[in-house]
């Protein structure tokens, strides 16, 4: 077998957006592949046939993805195919081409074409849809302008892109840009009239929205200068043109909602006892009464990293009278169930993670990652899962990979866990080096999932070690719960962690490096400025200053107010403790910084600061930036840009650790 290689991801297969059809015979999914040459990634759409378990690629020109189903043998999909619409869209015009493809035979046709950015669509009958999508009410429309006026209106788009006009927070995103007056809005479209019928208002923007016959549920906010961490619950009927408020704005965050029986289940925290990381529990409503039914404490989602997964797909769905959903416990992420008598059941045993799912009947299908594999399709039967693809088994008969090593350790009072991934071809007797390696978040966990960047270092003969500190998810609000504490407990964890790693191993105590992304750049950058026990370290996305990215970023305003428990005005010293930048004159490691230019979550100046800082100070420091890249660089980012990423990381972990 040979070794894995840094650019060995390019030939692993992402898989998401799991959906059966009407009839439940088939399942439709989305398959992923980075493509070196374009620098891009193909999309295609794929079904497996229940009846006869064979797999079909379905689309071929690699620019299909979150398809849908129109009827039992249709599926409907975007694309941008057509160079007609690319050239409208040059000249400012924006649209969202839909096309259908018979999965019995034939080429795709054009099915309908909507005048929006489409961010979600469901569909109502065959040519009735639901649909969210983009719009700004700062922009013009094009689309329907001809002759002088269309000239005019042109030039004058062209003429605006030189400008940003920002008079509202957040002004922008990330991995969407600037978002100044725009809104997810909510819209009713005929494809046959071609008319389509917002719902919601220009400044409201949808969170999530789902339908049962003619009456929709969705959780939305509405604001025009400052975005506030609530939203609130509401339904709309399409026959009266009714909207019901359930919960209005102000002081609860809902993050699902659905129909369920003559009901509605929805999950919700009103952030007053652990904040806006409090995790949700779930309750119904049913005539104007409220009810709790599952007393739920982990997040309502899979927060189990890792760097090779590409797409989403169902977290939730409500079918029989039941609600399924994925929630993360400890180090691995699970699929649930829950009937309106509030019985819950974890309904998947292994570890690892679940990425998505669908059911139908008694039917349940899900995208994982399981035995520290890549993923694969899975069928769930009495809880026992069935792998039924081999997508990305060549690569584990090919390369040689290092399993983890779990370990249970106690830490500030607590139980939590760590991994130790050992060097490929380990020899007892020897000495290696190390990486220690810090999640993001920090309300996500690591577990037995397979992380490229990691084996690679394994086969490069170096001990990679990771934990889940508190401030990670799986284990309930008060482990969870760092308000106030950043860099004080969390860090402790981290280096209760390293000592009992280097205590148990062969390694090499002068050559070990760290390395984190997000949180886990602050946190590296934090570690530099406390102590000098790293030989070297590579700080990613960080944060550096909780004051600058208070002001500058998406989350900022919200997320440190609420993390740090103060603002530049209230405790101003409290947010300069906790921040990296605090301490850099004390630093002595040398450091690299890894950041992306379009990076509105830890904005580029967090690690220009740092790296400034430490250069002031005589440290050695190197800052590599990426344009036209977010903060998920290291995830869904270029393909060559994250070969370059990971060759910065690796080199510099290579000077100093070898």
């Amino acid at each position: 077998m040979k070794n894995l290689q840094l650019n060995s991801f390019l030939e692993y297969k992402f898989l998401s957006n799991l959906d059966f059809n009407t009839e439940g015979k088939y399942l439709a999914f989305t398959m992923t592949e980075p493509n070196l040459d374009k620098n891009n990634y193909k999309n295609s759409i794929w079904i497996y046939n229940l009846e006869n378990r064979e797999f079909k690629k379905i689309t071929q020109m690699n620019k299909e993805k979150n398809a849908i189903w129109l009827n039992e043998n249709i599926i409907l999909f975007a694309s941008d195919r057509n160079e007609e619409t690319q050239s409208k869209t040059k000249q400012g015009e924006t649209w969202t081409d839909f096309y259908a493809i018979d999965i019995r035979g034939g080429e795709a046709y054009e099915y309908m074409k909507i005048p929006m950015q489409v961010t979600g669509i469901k569909k109502l009958d065959e040519q009735h849809f639901i649909l969210s999508a983009n719009f700004d009410n700062n922009s013009f429309n094009i689309n329907s302008l001809k002759g002088e006026e269309r000239e005019k209106a042109i030039k004058k788009w062209e003429e605006n892109k030189d400008y940003e006009v920002l008079d509202e927070i957040p002004f922008w995103f990330n991995g969407q840009g600037f978002i100044n007056k725009t809104r997810n809005r909510l819209y009713h479209f005929n494809s046959v009239t071609n008319e389509l019928v917002p719902i919601t208002d220009e400044f409201t923007n949808v969170e999530l929205f789902n339908i049962k016959n003619r009456e929709i549920i969705f959780i939305a906010e509405r604001h025009i200068d400052k975005l506030e961490t609530t939203n609130y619950l509401a339904t709309y009927n399409l026959d009266s043109k009714k909207m019901s408020y359930i919960f209005e704005d102000g002081k609860y965050c809902f993050s699902y909602a659905n129909f369920i029986e003559n009901k509605i289940i929805f999950a919700m925290s009103d952030m007053s006892e652990y904040g806006i990381n409090e995790n949700h529990k779930i309750y119904t409503y049913d005539n104007n009464e409220t009810k709790l039914l599952f007393k739920n404490d982990t997040w309502l989602a899979n927060t189990v990293g890792s760097d090779c997964r590409f797409g989403a797909g169902k977290s939730f769905k409500v079918i029989d009278n039941k609600l399924y959903f994925i929630s993360t416990l400890n180090d691995s992420s699970y699929l649930n169930s829950l009937d309106l008598d509030g019985k819950h059941e974890i309904l998947t045993t292994d570890n690892g993670s679940v990425d998505c799912f669908d059911i139908f009947d008694n039917k349940i299908f899900y995208i994982g990652m399981r035995e520290y594999k890549l993923q694969e399709i899975y069928e769930l039967q009495n809880k026992n899962s069935e792998k039924i693809s081999l997508f990305n088994e060549k690569i584990f008969e090919t390369y040689k990979i290092s399993v983890p090593e779990k370990i249970i350790f106690e830490t500030s009072g607590d139980k939590t866990e760590g991994f130790v991934i050992k060097p490929v071809n380990f020899e007892e007797g020897k000495t290696y080096p190390a990486i220690l390696d810090i999640h993001g978040g920090p309300k996500t966990a690591y577990g037995p999932v397979f992380y490229h960047e990691m084996q690679v270092w394994a086969n490069m003969g170096y001990f990679v070690f990771f934990c889940n500190p508190h401030g990670s998810d799986g284990k309930g609000n008060t482990f969870a719960d760092i308000r106030g504490k950043y860099g004080t407990i969390d860090y402790d964890d981290l280096m209760n962690f390293t000592d009992l790693v280097l205590e148990r191993y062969p390694i090499d105590k002068t050559k070990v490096g760290v390395t984190g992304g997000s949180y886990g750049g602050f946190m590296t950058n934090w570690i530099i400025g406390h102590t000098d026990r790293f030989k070297c370290a590579a700080s990613q996305r960080s944060i550096s200053n909780w004051i600058s990215k208070f002001g500058t970023t998406d989350i900022g305003y919200y997320f440190n107010a609420d993390q740090n428990q103060s603002t530049p005005w209230i405790n101003h010293d409290k947010l300069w403790w906790h921040s990296p930048l605090k301490y850099a004159d004390k630093a002595k490691t040398p450091t690299l910084f890894i950041h992306s230019e379009e990076d509105y979550r830890c904005w580029l100046a967090e690690g220009i600061q740092m790296f400034t800082a430490l250069k002031y100070h005589g440290v050695e420091a190197r800052l590599c930036m990426f344009r036209g890249e977010n903060h998920e660089l290291s995830r869904s980012g270029k393909p060559k840009h994250r070969i370059r990423r990971l060759e910065e990381i690796t080199n510099w972990f290579e000077k100093y650790l070898k």
